[in-house]
Formats: structure tokens, sequence, C-alpha cells
């Protein structure tokens, strides 16, 4: 699929990787509708970059633990966009609970962990569907992570959630093609990110020495497999891992 004059929906796109992928769709020539849930200022950010890129761009409020919410993002994106032809699911929340101590993993904490990483996209999915299918060239990334095939991660919520996005994707492949491709992409710990922020100096390093090539994942490289990936036509129900060659110790 060439990219030039198409509509991206990215989620999660005022910051970190989903501003990263939400430009460099811009750069290929998309134009680009920014899912941001309360940092608008930073989402026109992102918009302004875009802009810089030659393409449109419009912030689209949208709360993937609310179902009207997620449909009136896609109703906007549409509206003001005139269609949609990609969808990344970037947009994610963790926070960190051991994995040994389950009784912290509340009720309510798991809620909120699975209905943003694993419910939501398959909402954006479905509710995008329709528009995705209209050109017979509709595209769905999604983003998973390290966490979905080792037990790591900020909880065991975010990485069961993580693991079922990458068999949603390969759901989501037979259900909506021939018009849709669905595939995925499983970062590592990237520098840049909520997630990384969060870890400590010895920590990040730590993780740079348990790779192969004693590197984190660079937020590039992502960009650059998400643009391949809406490029591709006969790809679909895949996920590649970017992790440096992360090896247990």
């Amino acid at each position: 699929m060439q990219l030039d004059q198409c509509t991206a929906l990215v989620t999660g796109a005022s910051s970190g990787l989903g501003r990263a992928l939400a430009h460099a769709l811009g750069e290929a020539g998309a134009h680009v509708a920014v899912g941001y849930r309360s940092a608008r200022e930073a989402a026109e950010t992102t918009c302004a970059s875009i802009h810089s890129a030659g393409r449109r761009a419009v912030p689209v409020r949208l709360d993937q633990t609310d179902p009207a919410s997620i449909d009136a993002a896609v109703a906007e994106t549409a509206s003001t966009l005139g269609r949609i032809d990609i969808l990344v699911n970037c947009a994610a929340w963790s926070t960190d609970v051991p994995f040994a101590d389950l009784a912290a993993m509340t009720l309510e904490l798991w809620d909120r962990i699975h209905q943003t990483n694993l419910r939501g996209p398959f909402l954006l999915a479905r509710a995008c569907a329709p528009h995705l299918k209209a050109h017979g060239q509709g595209r769905i990334i999604n983003v998973s992570g390290g966490s979905a095939f080792t037990p790591s991660g900020s909880s065991i919520a975010q990485a069961a959630a993580k693991a079922a996005l990458v068999h949603l994707t390969r759901c989501l492949a037979v259900a909506m093609a021939p018009e849709v491709t669905v595939n995925c992409v499983a970062p590592g710990l990237m520098a840049g990110t909520g997630m990384a922020s969060r870890v400590s100096p010895g920590g990040f390093e730590a993780a740079r020495q348990r790779t192969a090539l004693k590197c984190t994942t660079s937020i590039r490289d992502v960009a650059e497999q998400v643009l391949a990936f809406c490029r591709a036509d006969s790809v679909t129900g895949q996920t590649l891992v970017l992790d440096g060659g992360h090896v247990f110790h």
C-alpha cells in the first residue's frame, strides 16, 4: 500500500513511541489523527510536527477504557480527515506491581490494565473496520511488548494483556481478511517512553546487558517496522519482536 494521502489513527500519540509513530507516518505521506487521553497540548505538539511535513493532523481525544469515547474518536477521525486507512494501537497503561505480590494486583487494577491494553484495541479495530475495509487496503498495527513472551514487565496483568494482544492480532487477521491486514510489533525497553522513565539507570543498564546486541530498542527501528507492515500487501497475522535479542541469564 502506498502511504501518500492515506489517513492513520494513532492512539497514545501525544508522547513517546506513539508520537514517533505518528510523526513517521506523517513523514511517509499520511494524514494523522493523533489520539490522546488527557494531554491535549502534547497532542497538538505532535500535530505541529506532522504539519511541518506537509500533512494534515488533528488531535482526537480517546479514552480506551470508555467504549463511547472510542466510537466518538473513530467518528471524529473519519469526519475530519475523510477516511481511515490505518489504525495503530499504541496506547497502553500499567503500574508497577511485583509478580509475587498477588494481593496487590486488585480487581480494579487488573480490569483497568486489560480494558486499556486489550479490550481497547479490539473495540478500536471493530469501530474502524467499516472504514478500513472501504477501500480494500486497510491496515492495523498493534503494539505489544517483550512481556508478551516472557514472565516479565511491570505486572502480571500487563504481561497477560500484551500476550493476549499478540493472539488478538492473529484472530483479527483472519476476521478482517482479505481487505485488511493486521500485524503487531513487540518492542523491548525503549528510552524516551513512559515505561523507561520508571526504570532506574541501573535497571536500564541491566536490561541492556541482557540483550545479545547489548542495546535497548530503538524507537526509530520500531517506527520503520510499523511503516513496513503498512506498506506490505501479503503479510498479516505476524508479530515482530524488536528487543536487541533479549536473553535471560
